[in-house]
């Protein structure tokens, strides 16, 4: 029998982020069906029960607290020695148009969406510059490739995401870390209700509804437009194996777009500027 050391030594550790529901909860699970040492997190522990039950080392973490990130990362390390995968997949969508979301609310969104997978970077980065090995995996959107009207405050933090992905990758490549984009289209989970409510003035403090923007406020009603069940959205369990074969990989792709949806999607930021705008004023003559 192995000892308790041989078995870390063996078993491969990943720190998953945001996995109360979705995309995150599935990726636990494609870990854990896989042999590694899940530890999945998210900000209420309640949420993340059954994932205890089903094997993971459940953690409370709010990736907007660096206390909370300092604490894990450190409890992950003591008790494995190291850790092989970040998967910075904790985020949320904040919808509206620029003049509607107030400064507080953008920066609410880049504190979970850009802010968090920094700390929980700059926090595990030490302990796979020791081993010369790992993968950080960052969970960002074809929002992050293209932005469209409504979703500039969601696309700008996506986008930094990916900008300082390009920038990691090539700092660490050297010293034998991965870094790694997952752009997935629309998903069926959870995050079209929520962007919805994030984008309703009557459920979320934060949101001046402007009438001008009464066209906007009828396209997104349409809750396909941003996810949810609409046409070519995929399940969880697709994007989390995604995530699940970046992390193995011994030279993973720099980005990875799960579902047809996705790998079109981005290639819209190819085209002029001018031929995007009027495909969203097309969209916009059927709401309006």
């Amino acid at each position: 029998m192995p000892s308790e050391t041989d078995r870390k030594r063996v078993q491969k550790t990943a720190l998953i982020t945001g996995c109360s529901s979705g995309i995150g909860r599935a990726a636990a699970h494609a870990f854990l069906d896989e042999g590694w040492t899940v530890y999945a997190t998210a900000r209420n522990p309640a949420d993340i029960e059954a994932l205890g039950e089903a094997g993971c080392e459940i953690a409370t973490l709010d990736v907007t607290e660096q206390d909370d990130v300092d604490r894990v990362v450190d409890r992950v390390l003591d008790e494995e020695g190291a850790i092989d995968a970040l998967i910075n997949n904790a985020g949320y969508g904040q919808f509206g148009p620029i003049e509607d979301v107030t400064t507080e609310r953008v920066h609410e969104q880049f504190d979970v969406n850009v802010y968090g997978p920094h700390r929980l970077i700059r926090a595990v980065l030490p302990a796979m510059r020791r081993e010369r090995d790992g993968t950080i995996v960052n969970v960002s959107s074809v929002a992050g490739r293209v932005s469209m009207p409504g979703g500039g405050v969601y696309s700008g933090s996506k986008f930094a995401v990916e900008a300082m992905s390009d920038a990691l990758r090539n700092e660490v490549g050297d010293l034998g870390i991965d870094v790694v984009v997952v752009e997935p289209g629309p998903v069926k989970t959870n995050f079209s209700d929520r962007a919805a409510s994030e984008a309703d003035p009557e459920e979320r403090e934060g949101i001046e509804r402007t009438e001008a923007y009464d066209e906007f406020y009828a396209m997104f009603e349409d809750t396909q437009l941003i996810g949810g069940d609409g046409p070519g959205s995929v399940e969880p369990e697709l994007v989390a194996n995604a995530i699940y074969d970046a992390a193995s990989a011994t030279r993973p792709p720099a980005r990875v777009q799960p579902g047809t949806v996705a790998r079109v999607g981005v290639l819209a930021r190819f085209l002029p500027d001018a031929l995007l705008d009027k495909a969203y004023g097309f969209v916009r003559s059927f709401t309006s």
